[in-house]
């Protein structure tokens, strides 16, 4: 009959909105960055992006989380510092992950460690976190073992990219397995202290997010 509405339309819940519009920035930002990585004319501007982008993650990942309350924001803080306190560690000492320092890329520093590289630790611990969780694998030792190996695979892509475009550098030549070592054991107790936080079952945008990085640095590696 005119007039009447088609029951069997789906009908889009705000939430799944959002889930979309955050999937479809996810995608396009990483689409571009990617180009914009591989396009050597733009090359050096997006390199200026870069921390600005892992910023834009953040606010997105912020907006997308259910239940928006202290206990996240405990979470991140916590993240934030014991990444970059692992970073600052790694790069004053050496004891953890070898001899390295920051290049430019990644933008402003404290004490030689690029601010945003907390940030970057906390968007590969909650998005890891939320496909183990997403993945309904029951035994919390087994996510969390699983999930610090499929941090240690994404960072052996992400070595050779750094070092090319001026995130980091190794003082000796070639990465030592330190690093891959300090990676697994760091993410582990990361990931441990993510489960901890018991979070409601998220939605997909994190996992994109982890798959996202995965493509981008997997097709520079090949290309440089």
């Amino acid at each position: 009959m005119e007039g009447t509405p088609d029951l069997s339309d789906p009908i889009m819940t705000p939430d799944a909105e959002r889930e979309r519009n955050v999937l479809f920035v996810i995608v396009l930002f990483h689409t571009v960055g990617l180009i914009g990585f591989i396009v050597l004319a733009f090359t050096v501007f997006f390199l200026k992006l870069v921390p600005w982008h892992l910023l834009l993650m953040l606010v997105i990942i912020i907006y997308n989380h259910k239940q928006l309350n202290g206990k996240f924001i405990s979470f991140a803080i916590t993240v934030f510092v014991l990444g970059f306190c692992a970073e600052l560690t790694g790069v004053h000492t050496g004891l953890l992950f070898g001899s390295y320092n920051y290049g430019l890329t990644l933008g402003l520093k404290l004490w030689g460690i690029p601010l945003v590289i907390g940030i970057n630790w906390f968007l590969l611990i909650y998005s890891t976190g939320v496909l183990m969780q997403r993945s309904r694998v029951k035994n919390i030792f087994v996510r969390i073992l699983t999930g610090a190996l499929l941090l240690v695979l994404l960072d052996f892509f992400i070595e050779p990219v750094a070092i090319h475009f001026d995130y980091w550098h190794w003082a000796a030549n070639g990465i030592p397995l330190k690093n891959y070592l300090c990676w697994f054991l760091i993410s582990g107790a990361m990931l441990f202290i993510f489960e901890k936080f018991k979070f409601d079952m998220q939605n997909k945008a994190p996992v994109a997010l982890l798959i996202m990085q995965f493509v981008f640095f997997m097709i520079l590696g090949l290309i440089y």
